[in-house]
């Protein structure tokens, strides 16, 4: 067995683990993060990557990533279309905000080459089990490597910063499975192909067909989702099916056909851990919550995690002042659940239910009508898309 010490062990080398470390190395207390992950794999993992105003800003500042401004994508807005008809949402004009088009596999390329570069101890395929909490004031972290080497990690603090199916999360509530949980009776398919984009802003469709989301992800290569059943088997769809659905759920929009190199089914749920926190353990991210993608708040959530625990850890392992720890979870929670509501008003506005009645659709696009015709439904749309202040929970 192998034993190491450190000031904090973080536990996923996502984009909550790379940039709580990035941060900490700033103020000088180093750490250690490992990931059951090769670097290929987490590299590798094409996920989407909508990043609010905010988050750019801690990237771009802390210097976690350079290219997030020249490779990234600025969009000013989206449009929501609906009974034929496109209505665009103008953040710039209603908040003085925007967000960039920037998947999260580049910007995790960014992390952990930053990381790297700076010496930060990033340990690969290395697994962790479970934390030894025995000792409050000093958690260790139990892992093997992939050679199956039982390893040690003794910490002041451990940061569960390792997705959905967290293993720190046993740690502070009692359960991996401990939380508020919601599964929704419905999933995107979505697609990559190859072709240029379909229209400069993304487009949020709702139609009696079901939902569609016409997004991008270069100059060549677009990616889009339509509404499913979660169990629909991806490769039950030919590509003319697959145009044929997308095209008739964004009515009066033509869209710009290629090659489908890619396909996939996101299932929808939402998830808040019953604790954020115990003792000197805390969680961060998919760790923290999940929220359903329509409302674009998954990394930018776990980024904000990331700026109130890292305030806490410098007041704690420069000063030993507990003050901001204590309250990290409530501030926490304040925006998670703001986050938890955005993104499940613009699902169930936008989603057409499997049992939805006339009244429903009606209702439904009452709803949408109120907000495209109101200023203070746009504005409120935008501020909550852009992302509140991240000095604030």
């Amino acid at each position: 067995m192998t034993e190491t010490r450190t000031r904090v062990g973080i536990i996923g080398a996502g984009p909550a683990g790379l940039l709580l470390s990035h941060l900490l190395a700033q103020a000088g207390i180093e750490s250690i993060v490992i990931d059951s992950r090769t670097r290929d794999e987490i590299e590798h993992t094409i996920r989407a990557g909508i990043l609010e105003h905010g988050t750019v800003r801690v990237l771009s500042e802390s210097g976690a990533s350079t290219r997030v401004l020249t490779d990234g994508h600025r969009h000013d807005g989206i449009e929501l279309r609906f009974a034929g008809e496109g209505h665009r949402i103008d953040f710039r004009g209603l908040t003085g905000r925007s967000v960039w088009l920037y998947p999260q596999h580049e910007a995790l390329k960014d992390l952990i080459a930053t990381r790297l570069e700076h010496g930060q101890d990033l340990r690969f395929g290395v697994t962790a089990s479970h934390i030894d909490d025995s000792d409050p004031a000093r958690p260790v972290i139990v892992a093997a490597d992939a050679d199956g080497q039982r390893l040690e990690i003794a910490a002041e603090f451990v940061v569960g910063a390792d997705g959905s199916h967290s293993v720190a999360r046993a740690a502070v509530t009692g359960s991996q499975t401990g939380g508020y949980f919601r599964e929704y009776p419905f999933a995107w398919f979505g697609i990559l192909c190859e072709a240029p984009p379909s229209a400069p802003e993304l487009i949020y469709s709702n139609s009696p067909n079901g939902f569609a989301l016409i997004s991008q992800r270069s100059a060549t290569v677009q990616r889009m989702y339509l509404q499913c059943d979660p169990e629909l088997d991806p490769s039950s769809m030919s590509d003319r099916q697959i145009w044929d659905d997308l095209q008739s759920r964004v009515d009066g929009h033509t869209l710009i056909e290629g090659p489908i190199f890619q396909r996939d089914v996101l299932r929808f749920r939402s998830f808040v851990a019953h604790e954020l926190r115990k003792g000197r353990v805390a969680l961060v991210g998919d760790a923290a919550h999940t929220v359903p993608p329509t409302g674009a708040k998954g990394m930018n959530l776990a980024i904000a995690d990331v700026l109130l625990l890292n305030e806490a850890l410098l007041a704690l392992l420069l000063e030993g002042d507990e003050r901001a720890l204590d309250q990290y979870a409530d501030a926490a929670l304040r925006r998670i659940w703001k986050a938890q509501h955005f993104s499940w008003w613009m699902t169930s506005m936008l989603h057409v239910a499997p049992d939805a009645t006339d009244f429903d659709r009606r209702r439904q696009l009452g709803e949408l009508n109120m907000v495209v015709e109101s200023e203070a439904g746009r504005r409120y749309l935008a501020e909550a898309y852009t992302g509140w202040p991240t000095d604030k929970a």
